[in-house]
This record gives structure tokens, sequence and C-alpha cells, in this order.
């Protein structure tokens, strides 16, 4: 779905990756830690084509990069969802048409019945209906990064990104979102996970198959079977 064969991307003079070769199979789990500053989130922004590489060969659902126009891109995009750590909202639109923006932007109608349907039943499995009507600022942390993971899969998406999604939420509520993108993975969904917490790599192997891989240096290689 998703592979990057001798990836090379560099910021000014400095080399951040180097050879970086990884494949994300249909309904794989794979988590990437490192040191901060090693390029967790530069390997993501490659993996949604938001940075391009310097060299090697990026492919996303079977086509080359290099070979994609800008709407193929677009459409590619939109077979992947995005969980950023520092989540982003318009905070003067409600929850609910917050989660709404891709499927305006797609160019769907986010009233006709079956996307009014679609988007409660998704609130309602990240636990926030009640939250509806809410304005972004008077959401908590744990709200903000459930909302984040709604908005990220609400276009039914192929392969779910996650940078850092527990960092700024508690053991409880790490343990909430961790069980959802399980749930994901058991639907099918690819996921790619970067985390510095051990704990929840320790707690994803102990309910699905998944695949630790480290970056540091500008090199990635599998984690030892320890974790």
């Amino acid at each position: 779905m998703i592979e990057l064969s001798e990836v090379a991307y560099s910021y000014g003079d400095g080399t951040l990756l180097g050879d970086v070769s990884l494949r994300l199979g249909p309904g794989s789990f794979h988590f990437l830690t490192g040191p901060s500053g090693a390029g967790k989130s530069t390997l993501l922004k490659l993996c949604y084509m938001e940075l391009l590489p310097d060299a090697g060969r990026l492919s996303i659902f079977g086509r080359e990069v290099t070979e994609m126009d800008r709407d193929a891109v677009a459409r590619a995009r939109r077979r992947i969802g995005i969980v950023h750590q520092d989540c982003q909202f318009l905070d003067h639109l409600s929850l609910s048409e917050n989660l709404s923006l891709p499927l305006s932007v797609a160019g769907r109608d986010a009233g006709a019945n079956a996307a009014a349907g679609n988007l409660r039943d998704l609130m309602s499995w990240v636990g926030l209906t009640a939250r509806a009507r809410a304005l972004p600022p008077q959401l908590s942390g744990g709200e903000r990064q459930r909302a984040a993971l709604a908005r990220a899969v609400i276009m039914d998406p192929d392969v779910v990104l996650a940078d850092e999604p527990t960092g700024n939420v508690d053991w409880e509520m790490s343990l909430r979102l961790l069980h959802m993108l399980v749930e994901l993975n058991r639907m099918g969904k690819t996921i790619l996970l970067a985390t510095h917490d051990l704990n929840l790599i320790r707690a994803a192997k102990a309910q699905v198959p998944v695949r630790v891989l480290r970056i540091a240096r500008g090199t990635l290689t599998q984690a030892g079977a320890d974790l």
C-alpha cells in the first residue's frame, strides 16, 4: 500500500533520513519509535506525500509518487487518515462541523442522510455524541485526540498514520485511543503509529500482531522482540 525503497531526505545541509526502506502492507500494524528529532514525523509526512524524498522510490497504492499528478495525489491522500499530536481545529466551528470538513473538501454533501448517519455513528464510536455542538476550546485533551481520530477516519481511509497521538493524555485515555486503533486494524486498516511510549507498544502486542520499527541516526531498523 505504501512502500519506501532506499529513501533519503535532507533538511538544509543535513541528511535526516538515508537509505530508508519500509513497506506498509494491507491490514498491518506498525509502531515507529526513536529519539526526538530522529525523523519520525518526517517519515510520516513522506508516507502522506506532504514531503517528497530527495532520493529513492516512494510508492503509494501501487503508483510511483513521481508519476502522480496533483489530482492523483489528492485521491491517494483521501485514502490516508492523519492523527497529529497537536491536533488543530477551527475554533469557530462546532465539533460536528469540524469533523465534517474532510467531506466538504472532497465534494461530498455532509448533510446527506448517509453522511449524516455516518457522522453520528463515528461520534458515538469515539464517545463524543454529547459534545457534538461544543467548540474546540471547550474540549479536554482526551476529547480533542478522540476527535482527531474521528476526523482522520471519516473518509474511511485504508491507512491511518498517527504521530504521537497519546503524547498529551493520561494512561487511561492512551489505552482508550489504542483500543480504537486496534479496532480499526481488525477492520483491515493499516496502522502506523509513532510513539515514545513502550508501555503502549506492549499493550498493543497483547491484542494484535505488531511490528516495531526504530529510527535513529537516519536509518530504520526493526526493534528487538524484548519490547
